[in-house]
């Protein structure tokens, strides 16, 4: 079955991409529609046994891969709790995504070679979701970075389309980079990529606290004649060292921790130092590959590639995997509390900056786009404080909304002629109704709407709101300021995502009236998945919080997070003020009042406002000036570099010195023998009688010595 799971949306790329245009294009859709429903329902299946049922951890075989010296990396699926959560999340919005497409892609002449393209993103997500080492996890990597290239570039007769898609391939290998070299640190550190021999061996690694309070789980399941060795095994009573044990063994853990474990960049690094490197540079991955600051510039770029690509994009497969990434090496980044607070610190700036810049976009896709990225540093947030069940949580849930607001603005775009400038738009409630119910479904699931301190709210509030009270509750020196900007940012998400409603559906339109003569609702093949979604978006939270992060905890995650001991950050998260519990929907009850203030009732505020702070506003719609800074700073220094390179290193030195100034030695010097070669008898008669001349000179001179 989990060969099936995988390896379906894999068939159905090579049927399509070799044979696509032969098929056709309904034959192309149809077969790779029906594989990816088949993984869909294969993937709810393997959740209801592994995650609801009493299934445990398991592997999959598939091949034996990689065997060289020390190092062995064999291809096989781990199936465990996390695993099926992902596969459901993948599969199902992928499976959508695929119907949906039929109906919006239906009069692109190139549509086997997309199809094509959304199997391929799919199987590559799925490589990385059930891989059992990190190199197999990183085949999974760069395959969704591929695919994203393609799919965003997917228009490539748009010259906008093909810089979106190179910069986010060259922003993600920034990334990518990190997470290679911290692949290579942890065989380094560990002797292996498998993940179950590394878990094992991190567990032992260095004396760790977990969060300034507790030592692991490992360590504190223990016994505690385990932990503390008898005198009698060691040949010689504590007392008579002259030392007490404790003392004893603090000494030796410091001994252990200064012994050089590797070098980086020239500085030897003791054992906390060197995996709390690795664990930075695995986050790099992560900050690419999740569009955390600074690496996320290219998020926002993406939306240039078909809308069902943005959806896949945003709420299944390549922003999701640094997520799951953080999430499966949970084990791993438990030892290193300076990793977890830098990710915090990036999670929590992520979700403010994100959430800032949404405030002023006039694209509709863009505005949904920058709430990917500030949703994703909420979910940051709780893998730094170790809530990591509430990241995933949230992932679960977020890939359900997100993917019905991307797909219902496609909705959008598609009864406005392609149109989408909000400030375009407007009055379009009454004449596309199903979709306009959709998008507040999946608004009211964004901004958390529901009772606090009762089980009443969308998927959202269960999700969303876990993660705030979290920040509250954590014990690090991170928790305080992450807290204070995700309800921030939890304001600013409502007013945005209000403002998109107001803007698009509600007010006088402003589409010209040859627009608005021709907008239709879209056909039933692209409203039923939104359907479908807007019931994830509604009640998943309700249904499955007990299991992520809820009394069933345990039996649903069955070991296959981190926890800490006790559950601690969870309980604690369980029993905060009641004021805090209200925060979030404080936030979320204002935005939506200031929006429907600024484009309902005084639809000309916005304006006036932005005027008055024009520096601010100038700042928040060029995004901080983050492009401009890069451009700055490493584009167009490339750019220099790379013409000081063509010119002079590859013109002048290289051409001018090997090829180019052979050839053109030559050519000058066979130049001047040609003219010798005139064609004048009386020019050829006096070369002769110089050449005699010559001749009996040497011979007078020689028979004369």
């Amino acid at each position: 079955m989990y060969q099936a799971i995988v390896f379906l949306p894999l068939l159905g790329f090579l049927i399509v991409g070799l044979f696509g245009n032969q098929l056709g294009a309904r034959a192309s859709e149809l077969i790779t529609s029906s594989f990816m429903v088949v993984a869909a329902i294969l993937s709810w299946w393997a959740f209801l046994t592994v995650g609801i049922g009493d299934g445990q951890t398991f592997t999959v075989p598939v091949l034996k891969w990689i065997t060289s010296g020390t190092l062995q990396a064999n291809w096989e699926l781990r199936i465990d709790t996390l695993t099926v959560v992902m596969l459901i999340v993948v599969n199902t919005v992928s499976c959508l995504v695929h119907i949906y497409s039929i109906g919006y892609m239906h009069d692109d002449p190139s549509r086997p070679r997309f199809f094509a393209y959304l199997s391929l993103f799919t199987f590559a997500m799925l490589m990385l979701v059930t891989s059992n080492n990190l190199v197999q996890m990183f085949f999974g990597w760069e395959g969704v970075g591929l695919a994203s290239y393609l799919l965003i570039g997917f228009w490539y007769h748009k010259p906008s389309a093909n810089a979106a898609a190179i910069k986010a391939f060259v922003v993600n290998r920034v990334g990518d980079f990190g997470f290679a070299l911290g692949i290579f640190g942890v065989f380094m550190l560990f002797g292996s990529v498998n993940l179950d021999t590394v878990f094992a061996n991190a567990a032992s690694y260095v004396p760790a606290e977990i969060h300034g309070e507790a030592s692991t789980g490992a360590e504190s399941a223990a016994p505690a004649t385990e932990q503390a060795a008898p005198a009698a095994e060691t040949g010689q009573p504590a007392a008579e060292t002259g030392q007490p044990a404790a003392e004893n063994h603090d000494a030796s853990a410091a001994a252990a921790d200064d012994a050089v474990a590797m070098n980086f960049l020239g500085h030897p690094l003791g054992k906390s130092a060197a995996l709390t490197v690795v664990c930075l540079l695995l986050f790099m991955g992560a900050m690419g590959k999740s569009a955390q600051v600074p690496l996320h510039t290219w998020l926002p770029d993406a939306m240039e590639g078909p809308t069902p690509v943005s959806a896949l994009i945003h709420a299944a497969t390549m922003v999701t995997a640094g997520v799951f990434m953080l999430a499966r090496l949970s084990p791993l980044f438990e030892h290193s509390q300076t990793a977890l607070l830098f990710v915090t610190f990036i999670g929590a700036i992520t979700a403010f900056f994100a959430a800032t810049v949404g405030l002023v976009q006039n694209d509709i896709k863009r505005v949904i786009a920058y709430s990917t990225c500030s949703q994703l540093g909420y979910m940051f947030v709780a893998l730094g404080l170790g809530f990591y069940s509430a990241a995933i949580f949230h992932l679960f849930t977020h890939a359900f909304f997100k993917a019905l607001l991307f797909l219902g603005s496609g909705s959008v775009i598609h009864a406005v002629s392609g149109e989408q400038d909000m400030r375009q738009m407007g009055g379009l409630r009454k004449l596309i109704p199903t979709t306009y119910w959709m998008m507040i479904i999946g608004t009211l699931a964004l901004t958390g709407v529901g009772i606090p301190a009762t089980v009443i709210g969308t998927a959202g509030f269960f999700s969303k709101d876990a993660i705030i009270e979290g920040a509250f509750a954590g014990h690090g020196s991170m928790a305080g300021f992450a807290f204070t900007l995700l309800v921030v940012a939890a304001l600013f998400t409502s007013f945005y995502s209000w403002r998109l409603i107001f803007m698009t559906f509600h007010g006088r339109p402003r589409a010209s009236h040859e627009v608005m003569h021709h907008v239709h609702e879209s056909p039933p093949v692209m409203l039923v998945p939104l359907v479908i979604l807007a019931v994830g978006a509604l009640f998943a939270g309700f249904v499955f919080h007990d299991y992520f992060i809820g009394e069933h905890y345990e039996a649903f995650w069955k070991g296959a997070l981190f926890t800490l001991p006790g559950n601690e950050i969870m309980e604690h998260a369980h029993h905060v003020p009641m004021l805090v519990k209200l925060s979030p929907f404080v936030a979320m009850l204002l935005g939506f009042l200031l929006a429907y203030q600024f484009y309902i009732r005084d639809p000309a505020a916005p304006a006036r406002l932005a005027a008055q702070h024009r520096g601010l506003y100038r700042f928040l719609l060029n995004k901080w000036y983050f492009d401009e800074l890069y451009d700055f700073l490493f584009v167009r220094a490339a750019k220099r570099l790379g013409y000081f390179l063509w010119k002079r290193g590859d013109g002048t030195v290289i051409d001018g010195l090997g090829p180019d100034g052979v050839s053109a030695r030559v050519l000058d010097v066979t130049g001047r023998v040609v003219r010798l070669q005139t064609g004048y008898l009386y020019h050829y008669a006096f070369v002769m009688l110089i050449g005699v001349a010559a001749l009996v000179t040497w011979l007078m001179l020689g028979s004369s010595f």
